[in-house]
């Protein structure tokens, strides 16, 4: 018998493309695959139920708070963003109240997507209770840490007595602080998750590179670019993290890799133009349905931010134009160093602030 893997995650109108999008790219790689999509506003909601999906489960916001006032009460003492935060635990706790006979729970962040069949993340689990994945910063970017060794983009906790502990922990952490700011030994739901190795018995880091691989870790490893497949280290990529990609427009998007290291065409052009393509179809299946939410969302920055961000966007390119199959920046390779740069530009401004009368 086939076994029916369980996930979850949240979004909002904002996000709803995005959601969307994780769930036909899952769909696709794991097809008896259940999502749990906590719906953080009433029009989310409606849109996930009017998709008619079976295995696609909107859980309103307000059922969620219901079943946890704790939970509810924290929206008074911090923002929206950091409230966002603070349901990272209480999301796949609230599943596993709802149907106990769930073996695992795998979080997911919305903005995921995958490319293979999901297995190895459950083979890295194995027997064990709580599966973690590490951010696998470059050196140049390991002070990066100081925000958490591990990201929350993907997280898999079993349904037994350690699995939930963990799960009651970080909820009663998260009610107590959540905020969006760097503490000793904290920041947001993220740091927490640094001392569980050392706190639970059975916490397993995956080491699978094609596992929530992302804009701060590409550099770390060696691309083989197939017409089915993307071969991570040799290994099929599973689930990448397209973390802060804006769609500007239909033929162009900001990569949100300034501050990483801007991808070479090729890789780029295979990866983020399948994600674009499971954008688009999810926008197609929410245009009938709700029209304002499929259409993509400009983000407004500062002007001085602006200023400061264009001026390094011309010289690295992480803003691309699709041209045919292809990706355009124009910097022939030049973006790969932009992650470098930004760093020990920081890094200046740090000592010079710190030696400044």
């Amino acid at each position: 018998m086939t076994r029916v893997r369980h996930y979850c995650t949240a979004f909002d109108r904002n996000y709803a493309p995005q959601g969307v999008a994780l769930w036909l790219s899952l769909r696709r790689h794991d097809p008896t695959a259940v999502l749990w999509a906590f719906c953080l506003d009433e029009a989310t909601a409606a849109l996930i139920r009017g998709l008619g999906e079976s295995d696609l489960r909107a859980i309103p916001l307000a059922e969620l708070e219901a079943a946890d006032p704790e939970l509810a009460a924290a929206r008074a003492n911090r923002t929206w963003v950091e409230f966002i935060f603070t349901l990272s635990p209480c999301m796949p706790r609230h599943v596993l109240a709802r149907d106990p006979s769930l073996e695992v729970i795998t979080y997911l962040d919305a903005d995921l997507a995958f490319f293979s069949d999901p297995q190895p993340i459950f083979d890295a689990l194995g027997t064990g209770h709580v599966l973690i994945v590490g951010h696998r910063f470059p050196d140049f970017l390991r002070g990066n840490e100081v925000r958490g060794r591990f990201n929350v983009g993907v997280l898999c906790f079993r349904n037994d007595a350690v699995g939930r502990a963990c799960l009651d922990d970080w909820r009663t952490r998260c009610l107590a602080w959540c905020h969006d700011r760097v503490e000793p030994d904290r920041y947001a739901d993220q740091k927490y998750l640094d001392a569980w190795p050392r706190q639970f018995p059975g916490v397993v880091e995956c080491a699978h590179p094609g596992v929530n691989l992302a804009p701060w870790n590409w550099l770390n490893h060696r691309y083989q670019c197939e017409p089915t497949q993307l071969l991570v280290d040799g290994q099929p990529l599973v689930v990448f993290h397209f973390a802060r990609l804006h769609v500007r427009g239909p033929r162009c998007i900001d990569s949100g890799q300034l501050e990483y290291g801007v991808m070479p065409l090729r890789l780029r052009s295979w990866l983020y133009g399948r994600y674009v393509a499971w954008l688009e179809a999810a926008r197609a299946r929410i245009e009938p349905l709700a029209p304002d939410i499929a259409r993509p969302r400009s983000v407004a920055r500062g002007r001085r931010a602006a200023w400061k961000t264009r001026t390094l966007e011309l010289l690295f390119g992480p803003v691309w134009w699709r041209v045919g199959p292809w990706w355009i920046s124009g910097r022939c390779g030049l973006g790969r160093f932009s992650g470098r740069v930004v760093a020990w530009t920081r890094r200046r401004v740090t000592q010079r602030g710190k030696v400044a009368p």
